[in-house]
């Protein structure tokens, strides 16, 4: 597909938001990569969650910042990235450097309705009684393409497609 510029599209949203999900769908639409932020993740940030102790800031700052690397080496090709993204200050270090090629899609939901979802996810993790906490962290931006979880994937495209067009138009 011919784009007028790469773009990287950051999908965040707390855990079980189905940015995973929705990312593999949105890079298939668009002939673009797609990387989950969790599979970046250091094992020992991996244990601390699993063991149902929440990450800081200083747990996540060198896992964001790969994730930048990342997002540069694609800057030029376009990649489609899950990640929670939880506070601006982590959406600066995710950004840097990307300049007006991102596109930020925000899952939104309540807290009752991930709750619902985590709890149904089999092998992952990010244990459910650490959603409290991803939520009280949760800084959710004013800017973006934002997409209740209650749409199906094929709603969240139409959706992206639609604000996106001036950027990228979606098959």
């Amino acid at each position: 597909m011919e784009t007028a510029r790469p773009e990287i599209y950051f999908v965040m949203g707390v855990s079980a938001s189905g940015k995973t999900t929705l990312g593999k769908a949105l890079a298939a639409k668009l002939g673009l990569g797609f990387f989950d932020g969790d599979d970046y993740h250091l094992p020992e940030n991996i244990a601390k969650m699993a063991a149902g102790q929440p990450l800081n800031d200083h747990d996540r700052k060198g896992w964001l910042q790969g994730l930048n690397a990342l997002a540069r080496e694609h800057l030029q090709t376009g990649a489609v990235i899950g990640c929670s993204a939880l506070k601006e200050s982590y959406r600066e270090w995710l950004s840097e450097g990307l300049g007006e090629a991102v596109t930020w899609v925000v899952l939104t939901g309540s807290f009752e309705q991930i709750r619902q979802r985590i709890e149904n996810r089999k092998g992952h993790f990010m244990p459910p009684a650490l959603l409290r906490s991803q939520f009280d962290t949760l800084e959710v931006p004013a800017y973006g393409i934002h997409l209740p979880v209650t749409l199906s994937v094929a709603e969240m495209l139409q959706q992206i497609g639609e604000a996106a067009s001036g950027c990228r138009t979606l098959p």
